[in-house]
């Protein structure tokens, strides 16, 4: 219940802050070029907080349902407007400020994402740098000649100091470019390029584990299993182990590495495991048992020892990723155009039948991802609201009415003809555009729930 709760949480925290700069955006610019603004809320339904400081400023409003927002401005198309305040009404506006106040929504959301990016390259960030392990054969990477032992140093001239960044270059470059470029250093300081076609990274959404689908497997270190720390009153405390004993095997299977032994014990909760250890040269049996522990849905061993730090190792596998002021800003609006094209990209691909429906996420998976993202790290989360709020961004640019690129058609049709669409007309748009986002709205819920009974 804690974690559902978590990531409710966080999807209201996300949601709210990304539909508030999205709605400032239209504030802002609105105010700063004379329309009159009526009210600014956050949420739809019953006002749960309300604010005006004088008659002829704004409201603003906090509302029950965090699932959007609005900006009400004073327009003759929603009531009558007082001869002396018809200058400030919207619908009085030229082509021109019309245009800026609905831009300004997306605009907004596009520099709250550069300003995120922004903000992760300069606070940085730690992951695992990427070094091939094995190469399955007959996949992707086998034909692009990489190899056990190559670091992935850039895709198409961008930097992959991380496995993070080499997942999120495959991904994006992949769908706007025909042919991946992966530059790469062999074991021995080497470089060269491989090269894979872009058709090989395939459908994202059909390829959860994209790494298994290339046919990359990144590299382990070797870890002994030696022993470290040995927490006090657990299992292994109390079966008599000691910092610096080296498992040599398991009920009579050798162990020659740590994570078979993290594999071996989290299999038996609760079943003695009768261990070989060697202490100070001698060997000897010890019985011992993992306590049951609850991870997820499933219940796994548990006996409360980690393993002995091994020197250089986290030096050799960990890297700091991070980027001055001055170099992160294009870093970040190079970013930003990518994930915008590679959203714009996937759309056309669903929409024209080229990629499965299940690119779409609806509130669950947002609600989910925004939970996990929220729970590494204050870093993940603002990575998480860059790219949901490029999503947000596109999204409200398309030219379907109801959303601000339906508005920016009608402002288009109308300079073309010389005057605005009649109302009927509008309003014909309007249903229209309703039952699009009634119908894409139906669609992201039927794949959320498909990824649930999955």
């Amino acid at each position: 219940m804690d974690g559902i709760l978590f990531k409710i949480l966080a999807f209201i925290v996300a949601v709210g802050l990304l539909v508030a700069v999205h709605e400032f955006g239209h504030f802002w610019v609105a105010r700063r070029l004379g329309v009159k603004v009526l009210r600014f809320s956050i949420g739809f339904g019953r006002a749960l907080w309300r604010r005006q400081s004088a008659p002829d400023q704004p409201e603003y409003v906090i509302a029950a349902i965090p699932l959007g927002g609005y900006v009400k401005m004073l327009d003759e198309h929603e009531g009558p407007v007082a001869p002396e305040e018809r200058h400030r009404a919207f619908n009085r506006q030229s082509l021109l400020v019309r245009s800026a106040v609905v831009v300004a929504g997306p605009l907004f959301n596009f520099l709250f994402a550069i300003a995120a990016f922004w903000g992760v390259l300069v606070i940085g960030e730690t992951g695992i740098r990427p070094l091939i392990g094995d190469i399955q054969p007959g996949t992707p990477a086998a034909r692009a000649q990489l190899r056990a032992g190559d670091e992935i140093v850039a895709i198409n001239g961008q930097a992959t100091p991380t496995w993070s960044l080499a997942l999120q270059e495959f991904a994006t470059a992949s769908v706007g470019q025909p042919e991946l470029r992966i530059s790469v250093r062999d074991a021995d300081g080497s470089d060269r390029v491989s090269v894979m076609a872009s058709s090989e990274v395939g459908d994202l959404a059909e390829t959860p584990d994209l790494l298994a689908h290339l046919g990359l497997t990144p590299q382990r270190p070797a870890i002994p299993p030696v022993f470290g720390t040995i927490l006090k009153g657990e299992a292994a405390d109390l079966a008599g182990l000691q910092s610096g004993d080296r498992i040599l095997s398991a009920d009579g299977s050798p162990i020659v590495q740590w994570d078979h032994w993290v594999k071996y014990v989290q299999a038996r909760p609760g079943v003695a495991i009768d261990l070989v250890i060697e202490r100070s040269g001698d060997s000897r049996h010890i019985s011992l048992t993992p306590a049951p522990h609850a991870r997820n849905d499933a219940v796994i061993g548990r006996i409360g020892a980690s393993n002995q730090p091994v020197p250089g190792l986290v030096e050799r596998y960990q890297v700091e990723y991070q980027m001055g002021w001055a170099e992160a800003l294009p870093a970040a609006v190079g970013r930003t155009w990518e994930y915008s094209v590679l959203t714009l990209k996937v759309i056309w691909r669903v929409l024209s039948g080229q990629a499965s429906i299940h690119n779409l996420s609806g509130p669950i998976t947002i609600a989910d991802a925004a939970g996990k993202t929220a729970s590494i790290g204050f870093v993940y989360f603002l990575k998480f609201l860059a790219i949901v709020s490029i999503s947000l961004g596109v999204l409200n640019l398309l030219p379907i009415p109801v959303l601000d690129g339906g508005h920016l058609l009608y402002f288009a049709i109308e300079a073309v003809k010389g005057s605005p669409l009649s109302d009927a007309a509008m309003l014909h748009g309007q249903k229209i555009g309703l039952m699009l986002l009634l119908g894409l709205m139906t669609v992201a819920f039927y794949v959320d729930i498909l990824r649930l009974l999955e």
